[in-house]
């Protein structure tokens, strides 16, 4: 089969002859790829990496990283089951996967009993999402969806309604999963008032927070973006936005984003950017009994923090990793229901390219063209 294969930084490989995928294990679940999307987890294992690629094989799974098919967004078709795969799985259905791999995933994989039971505390308090060991499949747990097959646990697979997500959507279900994740620890819910929200930072995570935000009934949002065309974008769907760079000092872009709030600050903040000053400017910007929610995966570097400007106005600063499943099943709910428009998250989507031109038009493209894209995604 055709895929895209991780062989190290800089080296990717397309190849025409790779074999497809067999059902092994009981609970696994074989998948035609409908389409996969880029992520930029892709990008910095290019760039930067090996990072989750690091080392010979997982030690889960036991697979060579170095050699596995990219790609961990993706949707598909279920072309086959195992035969201890459950009877609310069936061939034919459209599936989105939760990509997580980690300590819980043993227990599908016919290994040994010790083995099973070696899982971290993370794991066994039910936090898979922090899971000491966790990959992703095509992120160094397994092979990924920029192939034509893939093979999964059952676990790990979320049906929709093509006629309610289209497949060419569905893929963003993923990272839609992870911006309700960020939403869902930030405790929104609990808020009394009206919630007025502030996401930093207007990339694919950013912007899936609007609709994630949307999915809880908020409708305040405020998206902080120096990009023009990712302003604009956020503006169709219904929030206001703010230029930082309207403003040279950090404080006065502090003064003048809380002056567009009620109560003198935001109720919620959204780190989506990951940066020294977008990390202040998420403390400095909370109204009283704020919550802040790092969303960004940062680098090794660290940041300020006054203790006081957290106690004086009694802040709460969190953060969110990843996802579990039922951030999944919220996300199909709330398309379901009508909470999101299909049709407003399709325009996250820039463009969508054959898998044999996924690195040069795909990547690479993403790469050197960050500015001009969204979302890409690739169809074998």
């Amino acid at each position: 089969m055709r895929a895209i294969e991780y062989h190290g930084n800089k080296n990717l490989k397309f190849v025409t002859d790779r074999p497809i995928p067999e059902i092994i294990h009981p609970h696994d679940v074989k998948l035609k790829v409908l389409y996969c999307g880029i992520c930029g987890s892709d990008l910095h294992e290019y760039l930067d990496g090996p990072i989750f690629f690091k080392g010979e094989t997982n030690p889960i799974t036991h697979k060579k990283k170095l050699g596995q098919c990219l790609g961990h967004e993706l949707c598909g078709e279920i072309v086959e089951v195992g035969c201890d795969v459950g009877h609310h799985l069936k061939v034919g259905q459209h599936v989105a996967l939760e990509s997580n791999g980690t300590c819980l995933n043993r227990q599908y994989l016919q290994q040994s009993k010790e083995e099973q039971t070696h899982i971290c505390g993370a794991c066994a308090r039910g936090k898979y999402n922090n899971c000491k060991e966790i990959n992703f499949y095509g992120l160094g747990f397994s092979d990924g969806g920029m192939a034509e097959y893939i093979v999964v646990t059952e676990a790990r697979v979320i049906p929709y309604n093509p006629k309610v997500i289209p497949d060419d959507i569905a893929a963003l279900i993923e990272p839609l999963a992870v911006a309700w994740h960020g939403v869902r620890q930030s405790r929104i819910q609990e808020e009394e008032k009206s919630p007025q929200a502030l996401i930093i930072g207007g990339g694919p995570i950013g912007l899936c927070t609007i609709f994630a935000l949307k999915g809880h009934g908020v409708h305040d949002i405020v998206l902080s973006e120096p990009a023009l065309g990712r302003r604009e974008l956020a503006e169709s769907f219904g929030v206001r936005t703010f230029n930082p760079l309207d403003y040279k000092e950090a404080d006065e872009q502090i003064k003048q984003l809380v002056k567009m709030t009620k109560h003198g600050g935001f109720t919620h903040i959204y780190d989506c950017a990951g940066t020294k000053a977008t990390f202040n400017a998420m403390v400095k910007a909370l109204a009283a009994g704020g919550v802040g929610t790092n969303v960004a995966i940062w680098p090794h570097v660290p940041v300020d923090l006054y203790p006081m400007d957290l106690t004086l106005n009694e802040l709460t600063i969190t953060a969110s990793m990843c996802y579990t499943k039922i951030d999944f099943e919220l996300v199909v709910k709330a398309f379901e229901d009508g909470m999101i428009d299909p049709k407003e998250v399709g325009k996250l989507v820039s463009k969508k390219v054959p898998l044999e031109d996924g690195i040069e038009k795909g990547i690479l493209d993403l790469i050197h063209n960050k500015e001009k894209y969204i979302k890409i995604f690739v169809h074998p």
